[in-house]
């Protein structure tokens, strides 16, 4: 089956949905950031920023352990929704550990519009 995209932005419908996800999870909880995660079996997994005393994560950090804790074995893509210029090394990392270097690793500004669309990456 094949995936229809934005021609504005080129991402398609399942992509979209992960950044909508993560765009209410951080107005919702009223934290710097919110992002999702979607795994193997097209489930999603939404979180938004930690930080109490004791524990400090990212919300993509969160997403990811949050997919894990379920039972993902891999990632197809990840949304993180924050004013950050691009996503931490810390973010890329932990989607890495669970989706491998070619995941796609989406960044999008508070209004939801794309900034940045790039792979997890390798380990410096």
């Amino acid at each position: 089956m094949t995936q229809s995209t934005d021609q504005s932005t080129g991402l398609g419908p399942e992509d979209r949905k992960i950044i909508t996800l993560a765009r209410s999870a951080r107005a919702r909880n009223a934290v710097p950031e919110g992002a999702a995660v979607r795994d193997e079996t097209g489930r999603t997994y939404v979180a938004g920023t930690v930080a109490l005393d004791s524990l400090k994560l990212s919300a993509l950090q969160t997403a990811v352990a949050m997919a894990v804790a379920s039972g993902a074995r891999s990632l197809e893509a990840a949304a993180v929704v924050s004013t950050a210029q691009a996503p931490s090394d810390q973010d890329r990392a932990a989607v890495r550990d669970l989706g491998g270097p070619d995941t796609p690793v989406l960044l999008a500004a508070p209004d939801g519009t794309l900034t940045s669309a790039t792979p997890a990456g390798t380990a410096d």
